[in-house]
């Protein structure tokens, strides 16, 4: 069985709704408090899929996940050798990571994602929104075609729940910027009634640029979302599902949010079987 690990720590509040989703997908799913890896009572490598879930970890002190950020990148495991060197096996191994929300946030600051150095240096970050409070809404999002996700196979677009406070995705460097677009690494964006990518609030509720709400590493192998999917597991999540249950009685129970986790578990188990 694909094994799926969930971090959660102080602030971290969101870890159940994503183990709940990997289980409904098929995957075990095991919750452990970051201390329990960090100080090594278990290990990355006994799984498959690494997972930061939402929340405020640390209290945000700092910058959202920065902290969270610092204490995983910046660990000394045993060996003498620094915790990020763990993450690089675990992903050398062929395995994935995912962060939503506060996730996301600590996946970029630790400079996973996107990665496109290959050093593991912050290349982009994630800040205050635009509008300057925090948001709770849902928005449309889409999916970008041929892009290197597995997360993101089959997927054309989804409704997602955002809450946050610091969702604005800002890229400072111009280089950085062209080969985010060039790789097709902005996997999702926001998007306007009509389906296209679109900076006007609310339908983008924090002004990302290239109106972006999730990204991916090159290889696809770490990705990272501001939307929480892991809160839309069912159809009756959606504050719209009474109209919709009208206009298609016979259309699936499931929330879309639940794709993304049946595609990565899917895919690894493909690829087990080769």
């Amino acid at each position: 069985m694909i094994k799926s690990l969930v971090i959660t720590g102080y602030g971290i509040n969101c870890e159940e709704e994503m183990a709940a989703a990997y289980r409904l997908a098929g995957a075990e799913a095991t919750i452990l408090h970051l201390n329990d890896i960090l100080h090594e009572r278990d290990s990355i490598h006994h799984y498959d899929i690494l997972n930061f879930p939402g929340g405020f970890s640390f209290g945000d002190d700092i910058g959202s996940a920065k902290i969270l950020a610092n204490k995983i990148k910046f660990k000394k495991m045993r060996s003498g050798k620094l915790f990020i060197n763990e993450i690089d096996a675990f992903l050398k191994d062929g395995k994935f990571i995912m962060g939503v929300c506060n996730g996301f946030q600590a996946l970029v600051k630790m400079g996973l994602c996107p990665n496109i150095g290959g050093n593991y240096e912050q290349e982009v970050t994630l800040t205050h929104n635009d509008s300057g409070k925090f948001e709770d809404r849902w928005v449309h999002c889409l999916v970008a075609e041929k892009n290197p996700s597995p997360f993101l196979q089959d997927i054309s677009g989804m409704d997602l729940p955002v809450r946050h406070g610091e969702g604005k995705l800002v890229i400072p460097d111009e280089t950085i910027r062209q080969a985010i677009i060039d790789k097709k690494l902005n996997v999702l964006s926001y998007t306007d009634k009509n389906g296209h990518p679109t900076a006007n609030y609310p339908r983008n509720p924090n002004g990302s640029d290239l109106n972006c709400a999730g990204l991916c590493s090159p290889d696809g192998q770490v990705f990272g979302l501001m939307p929480h999917p892991e809160a839309y597991l069912t159809f009756y999540n959606h504050p719209d599902w009474a109209r919709r249950k009208r206009l298609d009685p016979l259309k699936s129970e499931d929330g879309e949010g639940l794709n993304i986790f049946r595609q990565i578990v899917g895919f690894i188990q493909k690829r087990k079987l080769i």
